[in-house]
């Protein structure tokens, strides 16, 4: 669209994004591009510099308005839960994974009321997963935990599994984690659980008690989002953010515990697919972001200098 409809603060928010990502600042330049789409614009660059495009208004059903900011979902939080569980995925490729994951979950539920949500940054079609599930389309470009957190706000189940598209159910799994969580003292739950000695190496634990629970299968009751909060959005990546998340639940006073379910792990493929120094990069730059947090909190160990002894 001609630049002179754009309004002016539109116009100078993307000049001081500009200047921002020829600095390679690009944290503040990702929060005013989110500004930006606040105000109902899509920043797109270009050689010749940055243009605009109107995002359009939300469409009917269950889906959001493609390519929405992150921030612009509207929560359901303080509305009643109504399911019995959300499940959510954040899709950044692979939809083929997340169908996997759904067929196993519409097999095995029984007679549970289930809400599936898919936080979408690729622009798939929402027919790609059936009308039971509510798709949340976001921007290009939205990072990993913004994406998260604006498929979660959508909840209305009384728990919320936060999952991985590699995870393939191959029976009951909401059974097993209901009843975990039935526990109030139980914050977060899953199959998978890391536990470390000293905040650098960390190694899988059987349990039940762990540090974390791993994001490839998250389990939480609803209020928690409200409570805890969302994800940190500054991991545009995965990797720690589940690390965490997790610590900031045990820093309440509630358990991270392992609870078994039947699932099966196949690839995971945004790990898979990135470059191996890529991923060093970007594992190492999270790994930061977690300790900027939990830096010598060994407090919250369940095992390790000044830990409380492992829950049974």
């Amino acid at each position: 669209m001609p630049e002179s409809e754009v309004p002016r603060e539109v116009r100078e928010l993307a000049a001081e994004r500009e200047e921002r990502r020829q600095a390679r600042d690009f944290g503040p330049a990702d929060a005013l591009r989110e500004r930006i789409s606040e105000l109902g614009y899509r920043v797109i660059d270009g050689p010749a510099g940055p243009s605009f495009e109107p995002l359009g208004p939300a469409a009917g059903g269950g889906e959001q308005a493609r390519g929405a900011s992150s921030r612009a979902i509207p929560s359901l939080l303080d509305e009643p839960a109504i399911a019995d569980a959300s499940v959510h995925w954040v899709l950044q490729g692979w939809p083929e994974d997340v169908r996997r994951a759904l067929a196993g979950f519409r097999r095995f539920a029984g007679p549970r009321t289930i809400q599936y949500v898919v936080a979408d940054v690729t622009g798939a079609a929402p027919s790609t997963f059936g009308a039971d599930v509510e798709v949340v389309s976001l921007e290009e470009g939205t990072g990993w935990a913004a994406a998260r957190n604006a498929g979660l706000r959508r909840s209305l189940g009384r728990i919320v599994l936060a999952m991985d598209g590699s995870v393939e159910p191959e029976g009951d799994v909401l059974g097993p984690l209901e009843n975990a969580l039935v526990d109030p003292d139980t914050g977060v739950c899953g199959p998978f659980g890391v536990v470390t000695d000293d905040l650098r190496d960390f190694e899988a634990s059987s349990g039940p008690e762990v540090d974390a629970i791993e994001g490839y299968l998250m389990a939480f009751r609803r209020e928690l989002l409200t409570e805890v909060g969302g994800f940190d959005e500054r991991f545009r990546w995965y990797r720690t953010a589940d690390i965490e998340y997790s610590f900031r639940v045990r820093d309440t006073g509630l358990r991270a515990r392992v609870v078994p379910v039947p699932v099966r792990r196949h690839e995971h493929r945004a790990w898979a697919s990135t470059p191996p120094e890529e991923r060093a990069r970007l594992s190492k730059r999270n790994y930061n972001r977690f300790l900027d947090h939990f830096r010598g909190r060994f407090d919250l160990l369940v095992r390790g200098p000044g830990s409380r002894p492992a829950g049974g």
